[in-house]
């Protein structure tokens, strides 16, 4: 077989699809539109670029250098070791599935508890021992993950969307409500900015090996033929997730007069309730519950599989065990504690990746000059770290610095750095390969 049949594309996408969409991608793009209103257009732009463009670009990376071991070995060796490792702690039991999980309980069994019992801390602790219980019990079968996601999960999320979507256009509703002051004048950036908190870029990196070992088991054996493939599916997934997020910032940027809302969650709730009355909590606690079931399925099947290889000293099921444990008792400690941590880690994080999937995706104009990687890598992390201490730790005290850098007050100060450090790694390439020509 030459390249993966139309069937097996289309499964794979979705499957991918809905390891990416959880309660985050559900939140983010439908507060984006509640916010920006008469913004909403430019301000999903940038979403789309850090939410499902560099998604695509990272799964595209990882194809064009065969795995993300190989990808991140172009840095260096001890860091094709540390900077996965804290990809998949954040996208695994130190974030990710945490969040997910609590969304899951804060929309699909808090609104039908009493208020007693909603307010009792044993309520979110039942409700995550029954939700990573099956999270637990579908994840350790990793094979049957195109049939549970691909055919069943992510079709039915995608019908409630398709639901949601067409039963507003045909409600009658106010016009767009004027953008929220950080939408007013920074529209595309903050949009660009919005889309680190779905974590997908995050999630593309330590989905690589899942994607590669479900491509061969549809008999794609050579390295020509996996990359393709990879390729394909990822911008099969892309596409969706750009359809789908178009939708849910339409629906959030229509329901701007339907009531105040502090969060996408509950622009969803007003809206719901406006087009089904009560059933439409139903409908959305359903939404939110398969989201969160499908991402936190993926993520603890990814960050098992990696660390099974990495320390196989426990076996798969083991750490499939392990993750999913760690990642109920941090759920326990609430959704605001842990979206408090989530943006300034993300932060730090997400510019590193960014510029070297950027610099893996021009593999044939570096590639006999790895000091690019390792020096824009280098100086990219020296500016996100000394960000990250800034907000985090500092207090501000080192704004007059990091405000100095072009672009920092956008959110992308990390952008010179990078070039500066490409810019000297290929000097100090080009400086190496002459004075060897010298010697000569």
């Amino acid at each position: 077989m030459e390249k993966l049949s139309g069937k097996d594309r289309i499964l794979i996408s979705v499957m991918l699809f809905s390891m990416f969409f959880g309660a985050g991608n559900l939140i983010f793009p439908t507060f984006l539109g509640y916010s920006a209103g008469t913004h909403t257009f430019l301000s999903l732009a940038g979403f789309i670029v850090t939410a499902v463009g560099l998604p695509v670009m990272v799964v595209m990376a990882i194809a064009v250098h065969g795995t993300a071991e190989n990808l991140n070995q172009k840095v260096h060796p001890h860091f094709a070791v540390l900077f996965p490792v804290v990809i998949y702690l954040c996208i695994g039991p130190g974030l990710a599935i945490p969040r997910a999980a609590t969304i899951a309980y804060e929309m699909g069994m808090k609104p039908f508890l009493g208020e007693g019992a909603a307010a009792q801390p044993a309520a979110l602790g039942l409700y995550s021992i029954l939700f990573f219980g099956i999270v637990l019990w579908l994840s350790l079968s990793p094979s049957k993950l195109i049939d549970r996601l691909g055919k069943v999960l992510a079709p039915v999320t995608l019908t409630i969307l398709a639901i949601l979507f067409v039963k507003k256009l045909f409600t009658p509703s106010a016009s767009l409500g004027a953008p929220a002051e950080i939408y007013e004048t920074n529209s595309f950036f903050q949009g660009f900015l919005d889309g680190y908190l779905t974590m997908d870029a995050l999630g593309a990196m330590a989905f690589g090996v899942l994607i590669t070992n479900t491509v061969r088991s549809r008999g794609m054996t050579t390295p020509k033929q996996i990359s393709r493939s990879m390729i394909t599916v990822g911008i099969g997934a892309g596409v969706l997730l750009a359809a789908v997020y178009s939708i849910l910032a339409y629906l959030g940027a229509s329901s701007a007069g339907y009531g105040k809302a502090a969060n996408g969650a509950e622009v969803l709730t007003l809206l719901t309730s406006r087009l089904f009355g009560d059933a439409g909590i139903v409908i959305l606690g359903v939404l939110f519950t398969l989201a969160c079931l499908s991402v936190s399925i993926g993520l603890v099947i990814a960050c098992s599989q990696y660390f099974s290889n990495l320390l196989p000293a426990l076996s798969y099921r083991l750490w499939a065990a392990v993750f999913t444990l760690a990642s109920m008792l941090i759920a326990n400690l609430g959704l605001n504690q842990i979206l408090s941590i989530s943006v300034p880690i993300l932060s730090m994080v997400y510019p590193i990746l960014v510029v070297l999937v950027v610099i893996g995706l021009m593999e044939r104009v570096f590639k006999e000059h790895q000091p690019v990687y390792y020096m824009a890598v280098l100086f990219t992390g020296v500016y996100s770290i000394a960000e990250f201490l800034n907000t985090s730790l500092l207090k501000g005290s080192l704004d007059s610095v990091i405000h100095a850098i072009p672009l920092s007050e956008q959110g992308i100060g990390w952008l010179l750095p990078a070039v500066v450090g490409a810019a000297a790694g290929y000097g100090m390439s080009v400086y190496k390969k002459r004075r060897v020509y010298v010697q000569r």
